[in-house]
């Protein structure tokens, strides 16, 4: 499908795109946000690192164990890079039930149509590494609708149409804020911008690159964006107090991490994240799925398509077993992994030539390290901020949200509220059923324009859904996720109707089932998504990168890269790593 209509101000966004029509999409989103010099830069440090077989020939480190401390998506790349070195594998995972760390698709059928995504729910066009993946695999995509002009703002009791020009905030809701006479004359879309993403253009584009790295020293305005918190960053471009609450409602991320490392969010709007985005039909843990498949399958020309089965390493998947200490044999250059199974009594013990730890520090604050890892390793380790976040998906009788009008139904994107449940995500799954094209409005943010013909409308708004009902962070997810079950559950119910406008208790008779996870409270990751206060990065994000043990132990994670949050972080950070024991090994194999 042809992509190259910038002159139209309306790209559009295919399903299954290419290589260059994501790049397309990608550039197209940098140059409406004014920066399209940071294209390459962006793109090339998203990209996945060297192939690990140019650093060895497969085969070449047959016989050399390696143990994973996590089975995530960072151990997960991390072990199907090695494989092909022939290294052995054993992944210590301490879930049970299922496979993908923070991936999480949780289904109320059997047929697995009806889900919700507990964990990552999006993939941007501009995540590189993610799509190499995705395309090894032959993961077929859709698009994910991020911002629908059907969908509701929903503030100070206040309930309107997210409309692409901001009218009817500032008609319905700017009246009830102290906003100032600039203020009251600026569409929402262009204070978040002036408060949050126009700093960008005041350092350099190689500059600004340095959001997306990991480096032992960075430049002064690099280093100025880590000491402030969002909130100050917003103070400094002299938006109003209540115009800061009125954008922190708008954005739930910064809007509810305030306190937190303003460069850590602003690695968000420099990639463009949040503009082009895709889903994998029938839930994100299909790709956690296919690194298991192949580990696992008797045939290997799909998953490893130029190296001889007879090469690569095996892999043992260790489910339910919990890493509770991390030690090193300096005499015999071993680390052994200490861990408890839950179908064996007592505590096991395996030793390896080299491990990668692709646990959050959050979990593994709580695993025995001796010796101790460097000083400020340990500290990171104690240190490093994780956010808590929850979602509670709701199976519903019908789709509530997709009845009425063309102009009043809602198909994908979000709605953004002032109530503890924070926002509502649409299922994107009808888009397919939508007459014309999903396109880009130019001159505003990113968002997609969809209509359903009317005869359509009432046979598909009357099919079970999945809503994403409530998606918070921080206090909101403390304060909604810790209330007795029961409770949530009507609170949330409560204030869907208040944003939707339906009758209380018009949603009792339509719950067939809900789930909700508190990922503070999930046990092996206490916590959800990392994001540094101000200065981590520049205290921690080097050190926590660097191996330990004489080059025997290395990490991996969202936490570990320059790309918080996201599965690019976490696969491309499994990727290094294994490229770092390669290289390692390599060194080894010369000197001796």
């Amino acid at each position: 499908m042809n992509v190259n209509s910038m002159s139209t101000g309306m790209p559009v966004q295919p399903d299954n795109p290419t290589d260059s029509e994501r790049r397309f999409l990608g550039q197209y989103a940098l140059w409406l946000r004014g920066r399209p010099e940071d294209f390459d830069f962006v793109t090339n440090l998203m990209l996945p690192p060297p192939d690990i077989t140019s650093i060895a020939a497969p085969g070449s480190f047959r016989g050399i164990q390696v143990g994973i401390v996590g089975g995530g998506l960072a151990g997960l790349s991390a072990a199907y890079e090695l494989r092909k070195l022939g290294f052995d594998i054993t992944i210590f995972e301490a879930l049970e039930d299922r496979i993908g760390g923070r991936v999480y698709t949780y289904y109320f059928d059997r047929e697995r149509k009806l889900y919700g995504e507990f964990g990552p729910m999006r993939i941007p066009v501009t995540h590189e590494t993610v799509w190499h993946y995705i395309n090894l695999f032959k993961l077929p995509t859709r698009t994910f609708i991020q911002v629908n002009s059907n969908a509701v703002i929903h503030l100070r009791d206040v309930s309107v149409r997210n409309d692409p020009e901001g009218r009817n905030v500032q008609r319905y809701i700017y009246p009830e804020f102290d906003l100032n006479e600039w203020e009251k004359r600026t569409k929402w879309q262009d204070l978040v911008y002036r408060g949050l993403d126009r700093h960008l253009l005041e350092a350099d584009p190689w500059v600004r690159s340095e959001i997306l790295q990991v480096r032992p020293y960075y430049h002064p305005e690099i280093l100025y964006w880590d000491s402030r918190n969002s909130r100050q960053m917003l103070e400094s471009s002299r938006l109003s107090q209540d115009a800061i609450n009125l954008v922190s409602d708008l954005t739930p991320l910064p809007g509810e991490n305030l306190y937190s490392s303003y460069i850590d969010y602003i690695q968000e709007s420099y990639s463009a994240d949040l503009s082009f985005l895709y889903e994998i039909p029938g839930g994100l843990v299909k790709l956690p799925m296919a690194f298991y498949k192949s580990f696992m399958e008797q045939s290997h020309k799909d998953s490893y398509p130029d190296i001889p089965g007879q090469l690569l390493g095996k892999v043992a998947w260790k489910g339910g077993s919990r890493v509770t200490g991390i030690s090193f044999n300096s005499d015999q250059e071993k680390v052994g992994i200490e861990y408890r199974n839950s179908h064996q009594r007592g505590a096991l013990y395996e030793q390896f030539d080299y491990v990668i730890c692709a646990i959050p520090f959050s979990t593994l604050r709580n695993i025995a390290v001796n010796p101790l890892f460097s000083h400020t390793k340990m500290q990171a380790i104690k240190e490093v901020n994780y956010i808590p976040a929850q979602k509670t998906c709701i199976l519903f009788r019908n789709r509530f949200w997709e009845e009425g009008r063309p102009e009043e139904q809602i198909i994908g994107g979000g709605s953004y509220t002032d109530l503890p449940l924070t926002s509502i995500w649409y299922p994107s799954d009808h888009a397919a059923h939508c007459s014309g094209n999903i396109r880009c409005i130019p001159g505003s943010m990113p968002y997609h324009s969809l209509h359903i013909p009317e005869d359509k409308s009432a046979g598909l708004s009357k099919e079970r859904g999945v809503l994403i009902a409530s998606y918070n962070f921080n206090l909101d997810t403390t304060r909604l996720a810790n209330l007795p079950e029961g409770v949530r559950l009507n609170e949330i119910k409560r204030e869907l109707e208040k944003v939707h406008c339906l009758p209380k208790g018009y949603l009792d008779t339509l719950v067939l089932d809900f789930k909700t996870v508190n990922w503070n409270t999930e046990t092996w990751f206490r916590g959800a998504l990392c994001f540094f206060t101000p200065e981590q990065k520049r205290i921690f994000s080097y050190a926590i990168a660097q191996p330990e043990y004489n080059n025997r132990v290395f990490f991996a994670g969202e936490h570990i890269s320059a790309k918080h949050r996201w599965m690019q972080g976490a696969l491309k950070s499994g990727m290094e790593a294994a490229n770092a024991v390669a290289l390692t090994c390599r060194k080894a194999n010369s000197s001796n």
